[in-house]
């Protein structure tokens, strides 16, 4: 029997995963980390980017949008700001999300906070990648 490890996803409003994985991908702030079972323990911040994560033969993606991940005894334990499965983020959401933020970015005004229409198309655009 192959090992596995376990993965918790949690985010400040739910548990978006939590179950027995193979293998995971994660952004981690400075580049990307692959995590097998019996990884030596780690702690990392992450950065909006897109989770790859392999259970029994497949993979499936999640969409984080920064956060804390944590390895240790088999089992990561990743504490997102957000995180969404990709079979659940909604495509015409993400797109009007994405045209909002570009919106606001055009408007060059001193009313636009600049920083979060930035931050907000960055987790626009990664929940479109995450899709594809």
């Amino acid at each position: 029997m192959a090992k596995t490890q376990r993965l918790d996803i949690v985010t400040p409003e739910k548990v978006v995963f939590s179950e027995e994985i193979d293998f995971i991908v994660a952004p981690g702030s400075v580049g990307e980390l692959g995590i097998l079972p019996e990884h030596a323990p780690l702690v990392t911040s992450l950065k909006v980017g897109v989770m790859r994560v392999q259970q029994g033969g497949k993979f499936f993606k999640v969409a984080v949008s920064g956060g804390f991940m944590e390895v240790k005894n088999s089992r990561v334990v990743v504490l997102a700001d957000t995180a969404e499965r990709a079979d659940q983020i909604d495509v015409d959401r993400a797109n009007a999300a994405k045209q909002r933020a570009e919106q606001r970015l055009a408007q060059k005004s001193a009313e636009v906070d600049v920083l979060r229409a930035e931050a907000a198309l960055q987790r626009a655009l990664n929940r479109i990648k995450t899709i594809k």
